[in-house]
């Protein structure tokens, strides 16, 4: 009868830990602080031709805030900067490519049941200011315009306050090298979409708002 009563104890003990853990964990902070370092893919299609970039470049940083309007639901500003240089195969140069977007934030994870507790999976999307800027003597093909991005994020928490996360987003130009007049010429001219892969941290600014 003790050796059946302690074994219920301990079940119910474990239980109470797994919800209490999940409901630590499920946790959504109203504002957010995010950093992020990774590599970059710039798209052949943005430059002029017999001109392209490294298929894998570095660095990428993320540097952003992020607001959640409901436990779901919010909005996030960030500031990306990348920079690409010349694949071997072609001449020299190298360009800092620098966004800023506003976008909107969905976090789907309650929908998806079988993720741990302390993971939890964010997509974003929004439109945004591209700058891309040629080094040395190729500055003159600077060039600025609109942008719109999407991504997929996959959080991990290390406890109510911080997490790492991962970032896979696509950052598509909207407009392309003949959009100008005259035709952007020369080394350094990018007009194009960017791939990034990012790793970081998201820091909470607050307490907890909203809990399940």
């Amino acid at each position: 009868m003790q050796y059946a009563f302690k074994k219920y104890i301990f079940i119910l003990a474990c239980l109470v830990m797994t919800f209490t853990s999940y409901a630590q964990y499920s946790k959504t902070s109203k504002w957010k602080a995010i950093f992020a370092v990774g590599l970059n893919y710039a798209t052949t299609d943005g430059f002029v031709e017999g001109s392209y970039a490294k298929s894998v470049n570095f660095p990428t940083v993320n540097l952003g805030v992020q607001h959640m309007l409901t436990s779901r639901y919010g909005v996030k500003l960030d500031f990306g900067f990348n920079r690409f240089k010349n694949a071997s195969d072609t001449p020299e140069f190298k360009i800092n490519y620098s966004r800023i977007n506003a976008q909107l934030v969905f976090d789907p994870t309650e929908y998806l049941g079988f993720l741990p507790p302390r993971i939890r999976t964010v997509l974003h999307a929004g439109p945004g200011i591209s700058f891309a800027k040629p080094l040395g003597t190729l500055k003159e093909n600077k060039q600025t315009y609109a942008n719109f991005l999407g991504g997929l994020e996959l959080h991990y928490a290390i406890n109510e306050k911080v997490a790492v996360y991962s970032d896979v987003a696509y950052i598509y130009g909207l407009t392309s090298l003949e959009d100008y007049d005259p035709v952007l010429t020369g080394l350094g001219a990018f007009n194009g979409s960017v791939f990034n892969l990012t790793f970081g941290l998201a820091v909470s600014l607050d307490g907890c708002r909203y809990c399940n």
